[in-house]
């Protein structure tokens, strides 16, 4: 059964390991598809929800990778967390997502020990504006999706074909009556990226991402995801979207997206 009520979440969940999507989590390229975004969200609160649950270490989330393995349609769907390589400093974690029986994501992520490097620190780009200091941009403009509807999108500057920075947050929780840790709701908003720096319009051309792959080198904080984003398009089918991410604190890491590129069917 799909939720077709906003109860001003992303998800709500239906048992242990199943959820529902809200409207707020309505895709851009296609009204019954999910938008990926929060899905990755949730895969990390789910993560960090398991290892809590089996009292695994106090490791920190240094890289995590999703692979889109298709289309994400928009109905209930269960998340399976295993440990693939257990570690008391290293620790290799795996989530599945499946829907009506078929894998559509799956995800990695390498947990590490947390260790004092204060002093050999450095070699991040520099901050970005702060978000207070910036006005809105109704992404619904350029995009559909009931996702798309739910963010404050605050754009450093005008943006561009293939090259934005801005900051996006929302006010609709990630899961109904479960509070999501800054992590999970840093990574919520990170796929957003390929929208915000578009090369070309989406009623023209389709250039849906098939991965995410992030890595940091610090652990966000707050409720703002800054995307420092350029999109480059290759000759032959294939685009990257690459960006630096920032929290209110300045730079924490980095993410990539392939896409696949293919002009939109003309009526």
């Amino acid at each position: 059964m799909t939720e077709t009520i906003s109860r001003g979440s992303y998800f709500r969940r239906v048992d242990a390991n199943r959820f529902v999507p809200t409207v707020h989590a309505g895709g851009s390229w296609d009204d019954d598809e999910q938008h990926f975004s929060p899905l990755g969200g949730l895969i990390v609160h789910e993560i960090q929800r398991t290892r809590a649950r089996e009292q695994r270490p106090a490791l920190v989330m240094s890289r995590i990778s999703f692979d889109i393995l298709g289309r994400i349609a928009f109905g209930e769907f269960d998340i399976d967390v295993r440990t693939i390589r257990p570690g008391r400093t290293i620790e290799l974690t795996e989530a599945t997502v499946t829907i009506a029986g078929r894998s559509v994501v799956s995800a990695r992520a390498w947990f590490l020990s947390a260790q004092d490097s204060a002093s050999v620190a450095g070699g991040e780009p520099e901050s970005i504006p702060a978000p207070e200091s910036l006005s809105s941009w109704p992404m619904s403009s350029a995009w559909p999706g009931g996702y798309i509807a739910s963010l404050d999108t605050r754009p450093v500057s005008a943006p561009q074909p293939g090259r934005t920075t801005a900051w996006v947050r929302s006010s609709v929780d990630l899961v109904a009556t479960e509070p999501a840790d800054a992590l999970a709701s840093f990574i919520a908003y990170v796929d957003t990226a390929n929208g915000i720096a578009a090369r070309q319009e989406p009623t023209k051309w389709m250039f849906p991402n098939l991965d995410l792959t992030i890595h940091l080198y610090r652990q966000p904080e707050g409720s703002w995801t800054g995307l420092d984003t350029a999109v480059t398009f290759g000759s032959a089918g294939q685009g990257l979207t690459s960006t630096v991410l920032h929290d209110v604190r300045g730079p924490v890491g980095v993410a990539e997206q392939i896409l696949t590129l293919r002009p939109q069917p003309q009526s």
